[in-house]
């Protein structure tokens, strides 16, 4: 899953949002994405039907004949993402093997040339009807910088991404176009769309999208791509830099895209996407032992969530179209360690300026806080640390940091508290602390 950074001439294609002092904030809908935290992926392909298959061999395509899904049930899609706590989910509707999982004549290779329900089956259907029966937001990725099917590779270019033909990428184009209004228009709104390393911009030979997106889906989050909203954070190991800020200077290749920028402008949040089979997206026979152990997850919750951004955890259905066991044990594993470490705080509170407060009932030990600011009049604070009271006028350094954002998650030895303050020592404006909360692991 190549990544490529956003191309300048999609900028002027953004709206961007200012507060009161002038600070950049998120859009209704940025700010409604990071409350989401977290997000489960789906990869699902004509690939599992064919072991060790490269769409990049342009050859020995998998026949649709293969493709039966016999047990697809996307309501135990849904319970593995309820298991981790995602509150949204993308499905791969078109992979770069180019195979189309909705009922489509763009060209003939997908779910309506395979055997799957007569070739009536629509796993994009199944999938976003499954999210709205459980109240998780539907989202959709669709690349159109790689098909193998149609010989386009990155960055969207016809002859396996050399181009040269005009005639035969301004068809590709009109393709991609065409694809996009299919899944943008039939399905209803979608929370996320999603680019795969961008989309080649219209005067390249790309397709021009814009236009689609604000007739068909102009609440969509867009990661990547045309008028993206969401930034992707560098990797596919599920973890953010530190410090990680929600607003950038510019699109197009700057480091500051990577980690943020506090001086940006622009307000785009990072996910951190992660397959949770080391590194593989789809699923291959005998490889349950590449499911991340537990620990590793949690140390992704806390460099993901607990730095800023979303994490976006895979999900690799067998060929029967279900996640497997070992995968939904690790899911239901994650889930309830997360609710074990952060469902109940010791304490909590909120408040603004340079010193906010927390006084407990009772002195308590405790071993993590979690700070959140409200975000949607910007992100204010630059410096802070996290002191504790330990005796009668005793404070200890518990831990500090940069930023903070949406949410910033930082564990430290177990000690008895009193109390416990954070104090700025550097911000934009005066800071808004949404949570201030005490946790014992």
């Amino acid at each position: 899953m190549a990544r490529a950074q956003e191309k300048p001439g999609w900028a002027k294609a953004r709206i961007m949002n200012t507060g009161s002092g002038g600070l950049p904030v998120p859009s209704k809908e940025q700010a409604v994405w990071q409350d989401c935290e977290v997000g489960m992926f789906f990869h699902f392909d004509i690939p599992v039907y064919k072991t060790g298959w490269d769409f990049r061999t342009f050859k020995d395509f998998p026949s649709p004949e293969l493709y039966n899904p016999a047990k697809l049930d996307c309501d135990q899609w849904m319970a593995a993402a309820k298991a981790i706590g995602a509150k949204y989910a993308v499905l791969v509707a078109k992979h770069c093997s180019g195979f189309l999982c909705w009922q489509s004549d763009l060209y003939p290779y997908g779910v309506k040339q395979s055997k799957w329900r007569g070739g009536k089956g629509d796993v994009v259907r199944d999938f976003v009807e499954a999210c709205r029966k459980h109240k998780i937001k539907p989202g959709l990725y669709a690349s159109v910088t790689a098909n193998g099917y149609l010989e386009v590779d990155n960055p969207g270019r016809v002859n396996r991404g050399k181009g040269g033909d005009d005639k035969k990428q301004a068809a590709y184009a009109r393709q991609m176009e065409k694809m996009c209004e299919e899944l943008w228009s039939r399905y209803g709104e979608l929370f996320e769309i999603w680019f795969d390393g961008g989309a080649l911009a219209p005067d390249k030979g790309g397709p021009d999208l814009v236009p689609l997106l604000r007739k068909h889906q102009p609440k969509a989050m867009v990661f990547q791509g045309p008028a993206a909203t969401i930034r992707w954070i560098g990797n596919e190991s599920g973890v953010a830099n530190y410090p990680n800020w929600s607003t950038i200077k510019a699109i197009g290749g700057q480091e500051d895209v990577i980690s943020g920028d506090p001086g940006g402008k622009i307000w785009m949040p990072g996910e951190c996407d992660v397959p949770v089979r080391n590194h593989e997206w789809f699923w291959n026979p005998g490889e349950d032992h590449k499911v991340y152990p537990l620990e590793a997850l949690m140390d992704m919750y806390y460099r993901s969530v607990g730095y800023n951004a979303n994490l976006l955890l895979n999900a690799n259905p067998n060929p029967d179209g279900l996640v497997p066991e070992a995968d939904m044990r690790r899911y239901e594993e994650f889930g309830k360690e997360i609710q074990r470490r952060f469902g109940k705080p010791v304490a909590q509170t909120s408040g603004k300026g340079t010193e906010v407060a927390l006084l407990l009932k009772r002195p308590s030990v405790v071993d993590h806080v979690v700070i959140m600011e409200d975000i949607v009049r910007g992100e204010r604070v630059r410096a802070y640390e996290v002191e504790g009271r330990t005796g009668a006028d005793e404070w200890k350094k518990l831990c500090g940091g940069i930023s903070v954002g949406h949410k910033r998650i930082q564990a430290f030895d177990p000690v008895e508290v009193a109390e416990i303050r954070l104090k700025c020592a550097g911000s934009t404006a005066e800071p808004l602390i949404r949570q201030l909360a005490l946790y014992k692991s």
